[in-house]
């Protein structure tokens, strides 16, 4: 999920792998489906558990942006299709009080993030297209 702010601020999160606590990263908000959800469905769901947000899954559009990763993480590997949504809002107070005790344990901040201070920073976050894929969708265009 791409949640963006009025002054066109994206919202992340910055965890770590238990299995490599080393392995520190921003992210945006999201995570997986459950059997049978579609993907605004879950965007949505994700969003109200890790940001207090609640919104319709109606409110999620079409995707701005897909892609496929696999990844390690806590000692598992992944496959995982993605579909990013952008939601803008004009401020919001981040409420994790939703999130589950993995999520707990190896996210430890949140920010809101300028394009320009992503492309600047020696920072690691995901999707490493993350501020082409901004520029473009602010921009009035879709990345998909």
């Amino acid at each position: 999920m791409l949640l963006v702010n009025r002054a066109d601020r994206v919202l992340m999160f910055r965890g770590w792998d238990p299995a490599r606590p080393e392995h520190r990263y921003w992210f945006t908000p999201g995570g997986g489906l459950d059997p049978d959800e579609p993907p605004a469905a879950a965007a949505a769901r994700e969003l109200a558990e890790e940001t207090g947000l609640r919104i319709a899954p109606d409110d999620c559009g079409e995707p701005v942006w897909r892609e496929i990763t696999e990844f390690s993480f806590d000692g598992r590997w992944y496959r995982q299709e993605q579909d990013f949504f952008l939601v803008r809002v004009p401020a919001w107070e981040v409420d994790t009080a939703g999130c589950d005790d993995l999520e707990r344990s190896c996210i430890d901040a949140h920010r809101w993030w300028g394009v320009n201070e992503l492309e600047a920073t020696d920072g690691r976050f995901y999707p490493d297209q993350l501020p082409m894929i901004l520029r473009q969708v602010l921009a009035g265009g879709s990345s998909c």
